[in-house]
């Protein structure tokens, strides 16, 4: 889906936001299609915020799986969210909170960030993360990278979600 997001943006944003080589190492990556989200037992589904809400391109590819919502093939499955914003009050946790509406009337588990993963209650750095879901902070011009807090946090969720699908299918 990155790699669908990032064909709508010009060459000349890419190149300024410091993207067009990034793009370049995804050439090879599929882009997904709304009908594989049956394939797998989990989901973790992750959009930039545009004014509190997943990106377009996102809610657009949400909107494409109405099959598999009407046949229930998404019901029992695991979901979960991340995102990222320019600021540190730019709506990361609105976002999660209504990416994960559609979850709901799949029919999903729905699992965020537990607060087991302490990091996303460090007070010494601005951290991202939310017991909705792992986050991050680009700053104002896009130079902020995750920092360490946070990508442990967006490992953590993805273990938790994972052992969580685990249990799961194996009780079945």
């Amino acid at each position: 889906i990155n790699a669908e997001y990032m064909g709508t943006l010009s060459p000349e944003l890419l190149a300024r936001i410091g993207a067009a080589e990034a793009q370049k190492s995804f050439a090879d990556v599929e882009v997904a299609r709304p009908e594989e989200l049956a394939d797998y037992d989990a989901l973790i589904l992750g959009s930039p915020t545009r004014f509190g809400l997943m990106a377009g391109q996102m809610k657009s590819f949400l909107d494409g799986t109405g099959g598999l919502w009407v046949k229930n093939r998404l019901v029992g499955k695991v979901g979960s969210f991340f995102t990222s914003t320019q600021s540190q009050h730019g709506g990361n946790e609105t976002t999660i909170l209504t990416s994960i509406v559609p979850f709901f009337h799949y029919g999903m588990i729905i699992v965020g960030l537990p607060y087991s993963y302490t990091g996303q209650t460090a007070d010494k750095e601005i951290v991202g993360g939310s017991p909705y879901g792992a986050t991050t902070i680009t700053g104002n011009n896009n130079s902020r990278w995750p920092s360490q807090l946070d990508l442990d946090g967006a490992r953590y969720q993805g273990r938790h979600v994972t052992q969580i699908a685990s249990r799961l299918i194996n009780s079945a």
